[in-house]
């Protein structure tokens, strides 16, 4: 006879549970609205989360189940784990010579005519193989894991070229595969008109005629990007791009209001899930924004890298907005890619509650992705989850990002550093 297996586990005692639950979708949230439970536990079954309660409570219920217990002494703060709404992670080689130039004064024109911007990353990515780009790829998922980031969005976009594309998002898909860390793949194609077109809305055609079937039928990713700049897109040509894949059923989403404002404007007309950068955004683009439900994810990130000023996240949840944080992990404006440590720097530079920054990196960053199964710790969500060696959650943003968890836990799975594969 076969032995039973275990359907069940009992994870605790945690000083303290920060489920992230029954928390308004928009606008400002009071510390005092989150729920905080303490000397709790998770029941999980099959990869998600059966019950949330008192510990001691929670180990009678367990018994009417075959259960195994995962328990530990040292005091812990459970949170759901992190979620990365955007990054650039698939890419190769290194952008330092840019950054050196940029911090001693050059402009990006300068540093352009110097072999560096963007296109140097096109180049290298170019040359890369897929097995190199998995590779690359892999490496930086094993540390966003080991940092509590559970779920990550990855964008193509260094390969403009419709081969170029494909390989990326080939890579992207393959480390999927096999990398506990979830991928979100988003095709951004249109993030500026490669050297070999002369005419923005020919590359546009040849992406929506050659490229797009092919995500289609390979099922390659279900989101769509484009750069709205006067460097890269324009608004009209963008609109138009986005309407069309929104017609082939794609979720669409936005670079928007970096520099100049416009493309926060197109996201709302469009109904885009979300509208990422903002540091141009006004009241008006927040209000456009606040009245077509589109979800505004910063990128502190990048104002890091660009020596700029953040997007303005204050204001954007007085102004009744679902606000998001994520890294913009990239080799050019954003290389530090650490989650945890831009959250809390905005948070202390834009005067956020530590219920407003750590829900931009768990349930608002879901809604930015469009998942409804993640980000809260809750009956019927993912068991992604993380705990920190604190018995005050209050530490985890008070030590600026230095505090990193000491477990994660994949669908109810431990993750521990050696072993990041399913």
């Amino acid at each position: 006879m076969e032995a039973s297996v275990s359907t069940h586990t009992l994870i605790g005692p945690f000083s303290q549970i920060l489920t992230m639950a029954e928390l308004s979708e928009t606008g400002p949230i009071a510390d005092v609205e989150m729920q905080v439970l303490e000397n709790a536990g998770v029941l999980v079954s099959n990869g998600k989360i059966l019950r949330v309660d008192d510990y001691i409570r929670l180990s009678q219920e367990a018994e009417q189940y075959d259960y195994t217990v995962e328990t530990f002494e040292e005091p812990m703060v459970l949170l759901p784990g992190f979620i990365d709404a955007h990054t650039h992670i698939c890419f190769a080689g290194s952008r330092a010579n840019d950054y050196a130039m940029r911090v001693a004064g050059k402009s990006y024109l300068e540093i352009a005519r110097n072999g560096g911007g963007i296109l140097d990353s096109v180049r290298k990515t170019r040359e890369a193989t897929t097995i190199e780009l998995v590779e690359l790829l892999k490496q930086r998922c094993d540390r966003h894991l080991a940092e509590g980031i559970t779920t990550c969005e990855v964008k193509s976009g260094y390969g403009l070229t419709v081969d170029d594309e494909i390989k990326m998002l080939e890579a992207i898909q393959l480390v999927n595969k096999h990398h506990a860390l979830d991928l979100i793949p988003t095709c951004l194609a249109a993030h500026m008109r490669p050297p070999e077109f002369t005419d923005s809305r020919l590359y546009l055609k040849t992406i929506l005629e050659e490229l797009i079937p092919v995500i289609s039928e390979q099922n390659l990713a279900s989101r769509i990007d484009i750069f709205i700049e006067d460097t890269a897109f324009i608004e009209q040509e963008a609109g138009e791009y986005l309407l069309e894949v929104k017609k082939l059923g794609f979720d669409v989403t936005v670079h928007a209001d970096q520099f100049s404002t416009g493309g926060s404007k197109v996201a709302a007309e469009v109904g885009a899930v979300s509208a990422d950068h903002l540091e141009a955004s006004g009241d008006a683009e927040i209000a456009l924004l606040r009245d077509a439900g589109v979800v505004a994810t910063v990128l502190p990130g990048a104002s890091l890298g660009l020596g700029m000023h953040y997007a303005p996240a204050r204001k954007m949840l007085d102004g009744g907005l679902c606000v998001a944080i994520a890294t913009d992990w990239n080799p050019g404006s954003a290389p530090m890619g650490d989650l945890l440590m831009q959250a809390a720097l905005l948070g202390a530079a834009e005067k956020l509650t530590t219920a407003e920054t750590l829900a931009a990196i768990t349930t608002r960053a879901a809604r930015a992705l469009n998942l409804t199964d993640r980000g809260q710790l809750a009956k019927g969500f993912l068991a992604d989850m993380i705990a920190f060696p604190t018995d005050n959650y209050k530490e985890i943003l008070y030590f600026q990002g230095k505090m990193k968890p000491t477990k994660v836990w994949k669908k109810g799975r431990p993750v521990i550093k050696s072993d990041f594969k399913n």
